[in-house]
């Protein structure tokens, strides 16, 4: 199993600015998902192995942008123009070539955007 690490999470302010980054142990597709607390888990983003593949959920659409470094095996989420609906735990999500789903899964890192 790919093993996925995030960082990059913390506090902001609404119209802020975050960077999040997942180092993988391998290139794979990738994508971040997020869960606000009482919600479900949702998709925001996704890249594919090569980064020529690129779809984003409907609420991040414009203000949040993913893209990968394949030197480093790493793919970022570039979240602008917050909300503090965006207030959630992110995740990073892999899949293996030839799969359909998701197959690895990060820790988890928190994002809370204030007013």
């Amino acid at each position: 199993q790919v093993q996925l690490v995030e960082s990059g999470g913390g506090l902001a302010q609404a119209g802020g600015s975050l960077r999040l980054s997942c180092a993988a142990s391998e290139r794979i597709s990738m994508a971040w998902f997020r869960q606000a607390d009482g919600k479900e888990r949702e998709f925001v983003a996704h890249i594919s192995y090569s980064g020529s593949y690129i779809t984003y959920g409907d609420s991040v659409k414009g203000r949040f942008t993913i893209s990968r470094d394949n030197a480093k095996n790493t793919v970022y989420l570039q979240m602008s123009s917050l909300k503090p609906e965006d207030t959630a735990v992110y995740y990073c999500a892999g899949r293996n070539i030839g799969s359909t789903s998701y197959d690895s899964w990060g820790q988890g890192t928190q994002v809370t955007v204030s007013a």
